[in-house]
């Protein structure tokens, strides 16, 4: 069995290059939220309070309205963003270390599943449906969020292609 390991160096470099751009992009969205930490926090509070939806009865039960239920969800964002940076940040080098692809395949899928689930479940879900973000013109994120979302999963998808890493007969 002969095996060719140049043969993908394509796809790694597409894997590697995709999944540091968004390396890239969650960390500066962690870091502006951590030194500008009252710009993203009135987001946050805006939205999970629904002070800016259509103030529907049928709804509004699900408004929270306490700032330190809303504060502690910010925080809990702005960690998970620094926890997917990392992961990212390691897949990234793990690519380009261009030692162990299945390594850096697994690590890249963490932490862009991490960015599925915090701008698909989190924003998409949860804020654009559960708190009527969709509703309202000032304080709605979900161009942002489905932007990312559908980045984190192009660069899923191309992390989860076939060869890259894995040596292939030929």
């Amino acid at each position: 069995m002969t095996t060719t390991p140049t043969r993908h160096s394509g796809h790694r470099l597409a894997a590697g290059v995709l999944t540091g751009i968004l390396a890239l992009y969650i960390t500066l969205v962690a870091l502006g939220n951590i030194t500008d930490f009252d710009t993203n926090q009135q987001f946050v509070r805006h939205v999970l309070a629904m002070d800016t939806t259509f103030k529907d009865d049928d709804l509004m039960w699900r408004a929270v309205t306490s700032t330190a239920l809303q504060d502690t969800a910010y925080v809990l964002i702005i960690a998970w963003e620094t926890a997917a940076a990392l992961v990212l940040i390691a897949g990234t080098w793990l690519w380009a270390a261009r030692k162990d692809a299945d390594l850096a395949r697994r690590v890249s899928t963490y932490g862009l599943l991490m960015l599925l689930l915090l701008f698909g479940a989190g924003f998409i879900g949860v804020g654009g449906e559960w708190f009527s973000m969709w509703q309202s013109k000032n304080w709605n994120g979900l161009d942002a969020a489905t932007r990312i979302f559908l980045l984190a999963g192009v660069a899923l998808v191309v992390n989860q292609l076939p060869g890259g890493g894995r040596r292939e007969a030929s």
